[in-house]
């Protein structure tokens, strides 16, 4: 009587290849329905109508072709070619024809990097806010970590550019800057980081000596310098007689070809063997009297390239949150078509827990970017408390959801299994970019003091509260937990041991409130539940050896 059972049960069983789930061209907009019920919180609904059809395309893209591309480049990346076969110095640097293509998706068909500054972008008939730019960035960096370094990098240095330069500077590079014609576009970066002079800034040593043009010669090497072979670089520098310190330091525009086209005098030196993020190039640069223009105030150059690199923590803490969702993409599609033991992975409790577990930091991840994004547009339009709002918001979601990031990604992969650990598939990737959130544009220490500079000089912490109680109805136990996190957050400044501890208070007390109005305003229970697991599992303590 058990044997044909037996024949039965193992007949539905797949076998072989059959068994193995493969996500290969799965819409990952279209997997994931919440992500257009929450953007509709966020953006007018004329513009969320418009970009709609955009958010299919790529997220089609993203699951597929994208993918692929990123896979091709990871395994392939950038080449140096200092000198041309005739013994020219050309510092060439060689990009495998898939980066290329991506360049051509994301400047070019989507313009990343140019719709927060121009009308026309994507049929558009403005500038979009931000909250529109980190939805596309959103999707592409599920598939493509990478090269949204360089995509950030061109906004912000435009963002930079044009709040500090000269106008006739901006007249001059706005329009490559923000072009979508690849052979027009003019890429932007940031070389701070030498090699005595990481997050401590006030070290730089690369001197700038002012020439008789009105130009400013630049020596020096700079140690870690991302899209090394971009058109435009923002760099600090040193000018000759100025003080020491971080007082002394001043912005500079780089180009990487002078006006009458000659190459500016600075040479690549070497490109980085990095862990992740390997399609882009990463270099060592060796300023030899390289021509610059000074931007802004000769002795405010950290204050002004500071808004360069909170804006790229905000798109660190962004592609952190696109990271993470794909890595649980990835788990709920496989833990529902795996069967093991004669069941669906998905049916089983552990299983489940441990997708709950994965989840959970994704969507406070998600929350926290759409806050964020809309912070920045406020604090643009020059609304009362908004900078301050976002000179908080910015570092949270930079210090945790990078953090998050490691371990959502490298959790996720364990559902996949041993297939998970495999290049061929994309959680090995994930999980060697989520690494560099949380070293890029600061460490982890670094942001988690910023939290506290960010009350101590912008009141950060009163316009957090602010904003958090005007949300309107939350969860009880947000307002005595959010003073709790302040108190710490203000004792930290005192004791910077404290200072990580803070920082993940605060991100999760303000995850909580902010999951909750949107589950409010949608009318969703389940992201209400996951509102109060936030500060169950993340905020309020609990005994280890409690069931």
């Amino acid at each position: 009587m058990t044997a044909p059972a037996a024949a039965s049960s193992a007949a539905a069983v797949p076998a072989g290849a059959a068994a193995i789930p493969d996500s290969f061209g799965l819409n990952l907009y279209r997997a994931d329905p919440d992500l257009r019920r929450l953007a509709a919180l966020y953006l007018p609904a004329d513009l969320l109508a418009h970009l709609d059809p955009h958010l299919d395309r790529l997220g089609a893209l993203a699951g597929g072709a994208l993918d692929t591309l990123a896979g091709q480049a990871d395994r392939s990346p950038p080449v140096l070619h200092p000198r041309s076969r005739t013994g020219a110095d050309e510092q060439r640097i060689e990009k495998h024809p898939a980066y290329i293509e991506m360049e051509r998706l994301a400047f070019g068909t989507f313009g990343l990097a140019a719709l927060s500054h121009r009308p026309g972008v994507l049929g558009w008939p403005a500038p979009m806010p931000p909250v529109a730019k980190y939805l596309l960035t959103y999707l592409f960096v599920q598939a493509e970590f990478g090269l949204m370094c360089p995509v950030s990098m061109t906004d912000s240095l435009t963002r930079t550019l044009r709040r500090f330069g000269d106008p006739a500077l901006v007249a001059r590079y706005l329009p490559a800057l923000t072009a979508q014609d690849l052979d027009v576009l003019f890429q932007g970066a940031m070389f701070m980081t030498e090699q005595g002079a990481g997050s401590d800034v006030g070290a730089t040593t690369v001197r700038a000596v002012a020439c008789d043009d009105g130009m400013w010669a630049l020596s020096g090497d700079k140690w870690f310098c991302s899209n090394a072979d971009a058109d435009l670089a923002m760099v600090l520098a040193r000018p000759e007689g100025a003080a020491a310190g971080i007082r002394g330091v001043a912005l500079f525009l780089l180009p990487r070809r002078l006006a009458d086209g000659t190459a500016n005098a600075y040479r690549i030196l070497r490109l980085k063997d990095k862990l992740g993020t390997r399609s882009m190039a990463s270099g060592e640069i060796r300023l030899e009297g390289a021509r610059a223009y000074l931007v802004g105030d000769i002795g405010a150059g950290f204050r002004q390239i500071a808004d360069m690199v909170n804006n790229s923590r905000l798109s660190n803490g962004v592609r952190a949150a696109g990271l993470m969702r794909r890595a649980v993409t990835e788990a709920e599609f496989v833990a529902a078509r795996r069967e093991v033991f004669g069941r669906r992975m998905i049916e089983l409790p552990l299983m489940r827990r441990q997708l709950a577990k994965l989840r959970l930091p994704m969507e406070q991840a998600r929350s926290m970017m759409f806050q964020a994004a809309e912070a920045l547009r406020r604090a643009d339009a020059g609304e009362a408390g908004a900078y301050a709002l976002l000179r908080v918001l910015t570092p949270l979601i930079k210090f945790r959801a990078c953090r998050d990031a490691r371990r959502v990604t490298g959790d996720a992969m364990e559902v996949r299994g041993g297939c998970g650990y495999i290049e061929e598939w994309p959680d090995a990737r994930l999980l060697r970019d989520a690494h560099l959130g949380s070293i890029w544009e600061g460490t982890s220490n670094v942001v988690a003091l910023d939290v506290l500079r960010a009350d101590a000089r912008q009141g950060g912490l009163d316009a957090l509260r602010a904003h958090l109680m005007g949300l309107g109805e939350t969860l009880a136990e947000v307002p005595a937990l959010l003073d709790r996190a302040v108190a710490l957050a203000r004792r930290a400044a005192a004791d910077q041991t404290l200072a990580r501890q803070a920082a993940s208070a605060l991100y999760h007390v303000t995850s909580a409130a902010a999951m909750a109005w949107e589950a409010r305003r949608l009318q969703d229970d389940a992201r209400l539940d996951l509102a109060r697991d936030v500060l169950l599992h993340r905020v309020l303590p609990r005994d280890p050896l409690a069931a």
